[in-house]
């Protein structure tokens, strides 16, 4: 089993920064492929972004490309999601996701999620 904790959301400008973290505990964290996903009240969970387990790859729909970084620290089992020129469209609840895939359509283990709320 590996337990994941998302933090960093909140409220921020359109135009802003946040920073999401997600830290995992139990089973070996620096073998799996992580990600991010989001869903916007009334919509269905949608990809965000993915990061191989050595960070060697990443992946991005295209909403988020050049606005969003994925990253990884395998020392501290964290992952992070950097957003950077926020628009009210991404405001939604973030899930970290742990052991996707090789499509990154199957996701193993789920966060319980943080909210990003993005005003105009």
């Amino acid at each position: 089993q590996v337990q994941l904790a998302e933090s960093g959301g909140g409220l921020v400008q359109a135009g802003g920064s946040l920073r999401l973290s997600c830290a995992a505990s139990g089973r070996t964290f620096s073998g799996y492929t992580m990600g991010w996903f989001r869903q916007a009240p009334g919509q269905e969970r949608e990809f965000v972004a993915a990061i191989s387990w050595n960070g060697g790859r990443t992946y991005y729909a295209d909403s988020v490309k050049g606005r969003f970084t994925i990253s990884r620290d395998n020392a501290k089992n964290t992952v992070y999601l950097q957003m950077n020129s926020v628009k009210p469209d991404d405001t939604a609840v973030y899930y970290c996701a742990a052991d996707l895939s090789p499509n990154l359509r199957v996701v193993q283990y789920w966060g319980q999620g943080t909210q990003v709320t993005v005003s105009s």
